[in-house]
């Protein structure tokens, strides 16, 4: 009965002790897991150099799923300076909504590769002695798009080439930490990043372009660290 009634206080005293303190100035804050990009892409209608826009047509892009990394340097005990980076993504790029008489050159065009490092200034709101840290950001994003290929489908439709532009945008985000040992914690974080993008292709010689706003939601769950 002493064990238990000493076993139990012991616990009462170790949750109602202060937690240390999660981060100080001069903190260094290694993340990683698992992280996703999730495009919510709206294009303008394709563009073909002799039929001008086509009307009702888009281009799409599907998801991916990667290795994701944040290093976080603290300023203060609330704000930080934080990277994100990414082993490359890659996503398959589509057509849709080609007019009767062109439904053929519907479905996949090709895939490519990007990496989207974003630089972001991070604010943690709570106490720094509370083991649970939410925070919000805001940054700058540089997507760099890179081993853009066609299909072989797409080849056989007479299309030739792929190419992405790189882009520049804006980034916000929102996420928390929770603090499991002095050091160890649990992330987990949501961001919003304006890419946007011009693709150009070629069919039958003649030039194919679309203006697409990539948009994706990121998200990322993983575990960090603090040195």
């Amino acid at each position: 009965m002493r064990k238990t009634l000493f076993t139990a206080s012991a616990l009462a005293l170790a949750l109602a002790a202060p937690f240390a303190q999660a981060f100080e100035a001069g903190d260094i804050i290694v993340r990683a897991g698992a992280i996703t990009v999730d495009p919510r892409e709206d294009s303008s209608d394709i563009n073909h150099a002799l039929l001008g826009d086509i009307g009702g047509t888009k281009a799409t892009l599907n998801s991916d799923t990667q290795l994701g990394l944040n290093f976080a340097y603290m300023v203060t005990d609330k704000v930080g300076i934080e990277l994100l980076a990414a082993t490359p993504f890659s996503h398959d790029v589509g057509v849709k909504g080609m007019p009767a008489g062109f439904e053929q050159l519907n479905g996949k065009l090709g895939s490519l590769k990007h990496l989207p490092p974003t630089l972001s200034v991070i604010y943690y709101p709570l106490d720094s002695k509370s083991a649970f840290q939410p925070y919000v950001g805001a940054g700058i994003n540089y997507t760099w798009f890179f081993d853009t290929k066609l299909s072989s489908e797409a080849e056989g439709k007479q299309f030739s080439g792929l190419d992405m532009k790189d882009s520049w945008g804006l980034a916000a985000q929102v996420g928390m930490d929770y603090m499991l040992t002095d050091n160890i914690m649990l992330n987990a974080q949501v961001r919003y990043i304006d890419i946007d993008t011009t693709g150009t292709t070629y069919l039958a010689g003649d030039k194919v372009k679309v203006d697409v706003d990539v948009d994706p939601f990121v998200y990322m769950v993983g575990l960090g660290y603090k040195f």
